[in-house]
């Protein structure tokens, strides 16, 4: 199943650069490599700058490019304060498919548009929208006419790479490994239907079937940001969902709390909820057990703390087991 995500873009030049030849840039950030893993090749994507939403396009290829600091289409960006210099080396080329201009507040950027209003901004590179939004905006405007004015330059690519230890960070080859690529990696490994129906069994409910699921990045929610939304892609009636918070170390009571609070927030409609750590002690279990809420710990196979490792490397050796 194919997601829609809403890019947010920094300037008036630079979107229409975007929209000129049908490209996206991703910065040389913790949020632009997020972003770069976390969409895929097939997903759909629209530009959304000063509180509107431009076209619609699919992901046709991606790309990550040596030297990008001074490659067009868009300048970089100097910080003198901070000292911090953002350029785009990672990139989506793009297929058009529909041509509109809309407001955010429209009720079919809902899903997006609370995100943005609980969070207070903007504050990341890509916003995860529904399969009900993506479509309502396979609906919007009008479809291609004409052709987009192809873009060319020459530049070396690369495969970026993360790392467990920071004395091999080396932005943009290689990222320290953070909670929100972990949180790619999951949403990754969720959407694999097998692995969907494994997760499913632990909460031993039949309400929900994965052939009609759809996994969600961070939702926005007045307790705060839940990770991971597991949701009925087509909701009728009642849109029935499983929370879920990450945490890249181990577990605490206060995230025990925490994932309480937003089934809470969420009410009926949230059928379990979950918290997936790198480790759990008695106590944190014990209060797990209290509210009824399930504990998952996630491991990589044989990956070496000393060396590199591309994202699908992380996904493929992925792994998570239920504790309680």
């Amino acid at each position: 199943m194919p997601h829609y995500y809403l890019l947010a873009v920094s300037t008036r030049f630079n979107l229409e650069q975007c929209i000129k030849y049908a490209l996206a840039g991703l910065t040389n950030s913790t949020n632009g490599i997020w972003a770069f893993v976390d969409i895929r090749s097939e997903d759909f994507v629209s530009f959304l700058y000063g509180a509107k939403v431009f076209h619609l396009y699919k992901v046709d290829w991606k790309e990550a490019l040596s030297n990008a600091e001074t490659l067009p289409p868009w300048p970089s960006i100097f910080f003198r304060r901070s000292g911090t210099h953002y350029y785009f080396p990672f990139r989506l080329h793009l297929k058009p498919v529909r041509f509109f201009e809309e407001s955010l507040v429209r009720s079919d950027f809902k899903y997006v548009a609370e995100n943005l209003l609980l969070r207070g901004g903007y504050a990341k590179t890509h916003f995860q929208a529904d399969q009900t939004t993506l479509q309502s905006v396979s609906q919007m405007g009008t479809t291609l006419v004409g052709e987009i004015e192809p873009f060319q330059v020459s530049a070396s690519a690369f495969t970026p790479r993360f790392t467990f230890s920071r004395g091999l960070v080396s932005p943009p080859q290689v990222f320290l490994f953070q909670e929100n690529v972990l949180h790619a990696v999951i949403k990754r490994y969720l959407s694999d239907l097998t692995n969907l129906k494994g997760f499913l069994n632990a909460f031993k409910s039949n309400e929900l079937s994965p052939n009609e699921l759809e996994v969600l990045g961070e939702r926005a929610l007045p307790e705060g940001h839940a990770d991971i939304l597991v949701k009925e892609a087509v909701p009728i009636g009642m849109a029935r969902q499983i929370v879920i918070e990450v945490k890249k170390s181990n577990a605490t009571l206060d995230d025990v709390g925490q994932v309480q609070a937003y089934v809470d927030e969420i009410g009926v409609e949230c059928k379990a909820g979950a918290l997936i750590a790198s480790g759990f002690n008695s106590k944190v279990l014990g209060a797990l057990d209290e509210v009824g809420l399930c504990a998952f710990t996630y491991s990589f196979d044989s990956l070496d703390l000393t060396r590199v490792y591309s994202f699908e490397e992380l996904c493929q050796s992925f792994r998570m087991n239920r504790v309680k």
